[in-house]
This record gives C-alpha cells, sequence and structure tokens, in this order.
C-alpha cells in the first residue's frame, strides 16, 4: 500500500526565496545534520535544476542508507517534484508547492508518496513506523527554512 501524507509551513520570506532555498544541495545537508545526510554524487552543491540527480548518503535507524533523486518537473518558482532513482524504497515522489500568502509569507506544501521497500512486512513498517518518520524529517527540514 502507498503511503500519501502532506505537510503545510508557513515561512516569513517570499516565494522564490524559499523556492530557491528547498532546491539548494547545501541548505538540504544543514538541515539533515541530526542523520549525518550529504551529498555523494550528482549536484553536491549549490541549486539542483529539472532533469537534474543528486545521490544522498545518510543514517537513519543506525542504518546508512543511500538514495539517488532526480527533479522531475520543475515550474520556478510554483512547484517542483523530485523522485527517487535508485534507493531503499519501491517508489518514493516528493511534490513541493509554493503559495505566495497576501502578507508576504509563503505557504510551502510538501506531498509525499512512497511505497516501502518489501512485501506484506514493509507494508506494516510503512503504515505502522516510516511514514510518521519520514513526516518528522520533512518538519525538521521546514523548521529550519523558517528560520
Amino acid at each position: 500500500m502507498t503511503v500519501r501524507f502532506e505537510v503545510e509551513t508557513v515561512i516569513p520570506a517570499p516565494r522564490e526565496k524559499v523556492f530557491d532555498l528547498s532546491l539548494d544541495i547545501d541548505t538540504h545537508v544543514a538541515s539533515m545534520a541530526a542523520s549525518k545526510e550529504r551529498a555523494v554524487a550528482g549536484v553536491v552543491t549549490g541549486v539542483i535544476g529539472l532533469g537534474e540527480e543528486v545521490t544522498w548518503r545518510a543514517t537513519h535507524f543506525r542504518v546508512p542508507f543511500t538514495m539517488t533523486s532526480r527533479i522531475t518537473e520543475l515550474d520556478r518558482p510554483r512547484r517542483f517534484v523530485d523522485e527517487q532513482v535508485r534507493g531503499p524504497f519501491r517508489r518514493f515522489r516528493h511534490e513541493h508547492v509554493f503559495e505566495e500568502a497576501s502578507d508576504g509569507r509563503t505557504k510551502m506544501i510538501d506531498r509525499i508518496s512512497f511505497d516501502a521497500p518489501v512485501g506484506a512486512v514493509g507494508r506494516l513498517v510503512e503504515w505502522a513506523f516510516l511514514g510518521r518518520y519520514i513526516r518528522g524529517l520533512i518538519l525538521e527540514r521546514n523548521r529550519y527554512l523558517g528560520g
């Protein structure tokens, strides 16, 4: 079964700035310091663009993970999508949407959908644990973006 969830965050910055920060590899690395996530191949610093890939290495649950993502859709400054092309999930898709608020702030919407790695055990894990864990990572990144 596919896990889907959405996170909305209001950030006190203009949409273009939030959009660009969300595509910035260095900002992502800084926001994920707790898991020691780092870019090890592809675009490893600066802003990633349409069709480009980054390979991430991180430690979660004391286990090292490697995942390569590609920017598959990009409409600056409204939205972009990154999707796993290699890694631990059967499928992982993250849609980032940026809406302007009338007060100069940005409403950022993260839409995540993924399928866990393996069979029935994987489906149980994705529902019972992995969805909450990934939501927590998104919230941590968004807190960092919000300053």
